[in-house]
């Protein structure tokens, strides 16, 4: 496997965990800022809602419909953030990276009154002994 950066990639499979252990893997968007990386999701979804019981996260590349690549797992903890001018920040780097894509999402999250019921996750990485 090769190593990866979270940052560079279109796509990452986010996976976090049930109560009972199990992984549930999603792919995602993702943004770098500042070291570390940004996912948003609506406010209801399984994996914020999973967030709130177990902070730990891994995340590995992947194609649009979660396909796994070649890559290494990267370990992290993640966490739900609140702060209003860090989530317009990270809004930011999502534009950077994603450009009208992620405006066209935007836009028609407004038009249906779903873009304030997201939430930002924030994942720091951790790093594992080899």
């Amino acid at each position: 496997m090769n190593a990866f950066n979270p940052s560079t990639e279109r796509y990452v499979s986010l996976a976090t965990y049930r109560k009972n252990g199990a992984e549930v893997r999603t792919p995602v968007w993702i943004a770098e800022l500042e070291g570390r990386y940004y996912v948003f999701s609506a406010a209801n979804a399984g994996k914020v809602k999973r967030l709130r019981n177990n902070h730990k996260v891994r995340i590995a590349a992947c194609n649009y419909s979660g396909n796994l690549l070649h890559s290494d797992w990267l370990a992290g903890n993640a966490k739900l953030v609140t702060d209003a001018e860090l989530i317009e920040r990270v809004y930011a780097a999502f534009t950077n990276k994603y450009g009208w894509q992620v405006r066209l999402t935007n836009l028609l999250s407004k038009l249906s009154g779903r873009y304030h019921q997201r939430s930002m996750i924030e994942i720091e990485p951790v790093l594992t002994a080899r």
